[in-house]
């Protein structure tokens, strides 16, 4: 958790789950030092949503099904997975566990920043995940139409074959 949120701005956001391609941390780094700031990894729980706030701006959450197990794994190897990428290359950043539509919950964490981007993944090839985004749409769709700062998307796969250029008109 940041404990000074004054240190952090101007830093930028990438949003990340357990087990993406090591490209999106590459890239949100390589980012990081382009524009000379620090990196805030952002873990988003859509499982949990905010219950309410302290006074100090501490969000509480509760489950939205008490049976989905407990984010705290998913974070740690968010964690490990980020000491494992960045801690060689020099670039100061720190992990943010937020809950909630994970659009918004990087917005707001980018506005609260005052980020210059905003990166992020395409989404896990499969049924499975081509299912889910019919359902919740694209976070990098959202994103990009939600709010005014820039937003990177990180292609994280291999094009599809036949896909990686254009036909030559020549």
């Amino acid at each position: 958790m940041v404990s000074d949120a004054s240190e952090w701005t101007g830093a930028v956001v990438v949003g990340v789950v357990p087990g993406l391609p090591d490209r999106l941390l590459d890239e949100a780094a390589r980012y990081a030092a382009l524009f000379g700031t620090r990196l805030v990894i952002a873990s988003v729980d859509a499982t949990r949503f905010v219950t309410y706030e302290d006074p100090d701006g501490t969000p509480h959450s509760a489950p939205i099904d008490i049976n989905i197990a407990n984010a705290a794994d998913a974070v740690e190897k968010v964690r490990l997975q980020a000491a494992a990428r960045l801690d060689q290359r020099g670039i100061r950043w720190t992990i943010r566990s937020l809950v909630g539509d994970p659009a918004t919950a990087l917005k707001d964490l980018a506005d609260q920043l005052d980020s210059p981007v905003i990166v992020v993944g395409t989404r896990r090839r499969g049924v499975g995940e081509t299912i889910r985004e019919f359902f919740v749409g694209s976070v990098a769709a959202r994103l990009t139409h939600r709010q005014r700062r820039p937003v990177l998307v990180v292609p994280l796969h291999d094009p599809v074959p036949g896909d990686e250029d254009w036909p030559s008109t020549a």
